[in-house]
């Protein structure tokens, strides 16, 4: 059987890696692999400048790691905690709670009014509100409701807003937050009252009956993505084109030919591209799953990498968030990378991580590359204290990702349910799968299951 794949990112790799036995073409449009994965050459060695760590609880991720041979490449983070910029200066990240959702206010009463605490302890005994099991709603306007702007702004949409690039307004709870929706599921089917406080408090209850010891809970790789995508890549065995952009799909008999790509009829085709471009390729031969697709929008957003000669006045911290509700900032997070990463300090200096852009802005796109230094450099001291200048600024890597996440808002699971839907109702397309972050969830062991999970499909 031929196979093509449609962008070389992870989703696309992780399913030519699993289609090994097969004859695979992977066609990348740009000039290099790994997506939204991008390690880049700093002097003091590979630096991540996409995702940098991954949820190493999901152990279908680690083994699936470990069977590409990269176990002894896996690190954990020093355990160091995060702060939050918020009233002008930095305090701790609560720990506990649900994405930053609480279930009283007690980590969360150096950060709220008294008003809000005392609100956030009075929801657990208040009217519940009507849930409906399997359905979502926005998490801005659940905790709002719930719990008052002060919870969502400072810390829920900080927090959030540093995984998807997004505010807890625009995103979905169950899109998002999948394991608080189905304990509201659990209380709505078994007819108690929907709190969130007691939902929050039931997950918190069943967390901590796990098994201690299970190691860290986030990993990363020592040398970088490349390190994953380039393993992928090379176990495939596929033939990749880079600079190929594929501009459409057309039948051709019982199979396939790409407008673009080589002069060859596949008999099936994976798409691993952000939605908009999966949507325009599905055009032709599903014209009703496009026009659903097309419903996902993207986040922009901005990466600006910095190290510097000397860590000397950098928090012990491995990260700072800024909350939504800040003016006096443009950058919407820090991470401490050399902080963060012991492997990475043990290279000497500061290596610090700034990140911008938030779903709805355009500060991706018109920001000049020396304006979003200077205020990664300002915001940084305004908000640590570290002079980044004064410092020694050795290296500088601005990465700008046009559409680098999907915004999972509270309909996304129901526009992705209807797209794979459609498409399976559509002749002329039997033979197109379809995968990627919008599809399977953002992080990265989200992205690994759903496209071996379509190369399986692919395979049948």
């Amino acid at each position: 059987m031929r196979i093509a794949i449609i962008g070389a990112g992870l989703a696309g790799l992780t399913a030519a890696y699993e289609l090994r036995d097969h004859s695979v073409d992977v066609y990348e449009a740009t000039d290099r692999i790994g997506g939204k994965l991008h390690t880049v050459a700093f002097e003091a060695g590979p630096t991540d400048m996409g995702a940098e760590a991954f949820l190493a609880r999901r152990a279908d991720a680690v083994e699936f790691f470990t069977e590409l041979g990269l176990a002894d490449s896996l690190v954990e983070p020093s355990g160091l905690g995060s702060l939050v910029y918020t009233g002008g200066q930095v305090r701790p990240l609560p720990r506990g709670g649900v994405m930053g959702i609480p279930s009283s206010s007690d980590p969360v009463k150096h950060l709220v009014s008294a008003e809000t605490a005392a609100r956030i302890d009075a929801e657990a005994d208040a009217a519940g509100f009507p849930w409906e099991v399997g359905g979502d709603v926005s998490v801005g306007a659940l905790v709002r409701e719930r719990y008052g702007d002060e919870v969502v702004d400072r810390i829920v949409s900080a927090l959030l807003g540093g995984v998807y690039s997004c505010s807890a307004d625009d995103l979905g709870l169950r899109a998002t937050v999948p394991q608080l929706a189905n304990e509201l599921d659990r209380l709505a089917a078994g007819g108690s009252p929907v709190n969130l406080s007691t939902a929050v408090r039931g997950l918190e209850a069943s967390r901590a009956e796990l098994p201690t010891g299970q190691g860290a809970v986030f990993n990363a790789f020592r040398d970088g993505y490349q390190e994953l995508y380039e393993a992928l890549a090379e176990h495939s065995g596929a033939d990749i084109y880079v600079d190929a952009f594929i501009s459409g799909i057309a039948r051709d008999g019982e199979g396939y030919r790409l407008k673009g790509g080589e002069d060859v009829v596949y008999d099936r085709v994976i798409v691993a591209t952000p939605a908009p471009t999966t949507a325009l390729l599905l055009k032709t031969l599903a014209p009703e799953a496009a026009a659903e697709l097309s419903k996902v929008k993207l986040a922009n957003s901005v990466v600006v990498g910095m190290r510097f000669a000397t860590d000397e006045g950098l928090p012990q911290n491995s990260g700072v968030l800024v909350a939504a509700d800040e003016d006096d900032l443009t950058a919407k997070a820090f991470t401490l990378s050399s902080r963060k990463w012991p492997h990475l300090a043990e290279r000497g200096g500061a290596l610090v991580r700034a990140s911008f852009g938030r779903f709805g802005d355009d500060l991706a796109i018109r920001a000049e590359e020396d304006d979003l230094v200077d205020a990664a450099l300002d915001d940084l001291q305004t908000a640590t204290g570290f002079d980044g200048r004064a410092a020694g600024l050795e290296e500088i890597y601005v990465q700008r990702w046009f559409g680098g996440l999907p915004r999972f808002d509270a309909a996304h699971l129901a526009t992705v349910s209807a797209t794979h839907e459609l498409l399976d109702a559509s002749p002329d397309a039997a033979g197109i799968f379809l995968t990627g972050a919008w599809a399977g969830g953002v992080g990265v062991p989200a992205v690994v299951a759903h496209a071996r999970a379509t190369a399986e499909d692919c395979h049948d």
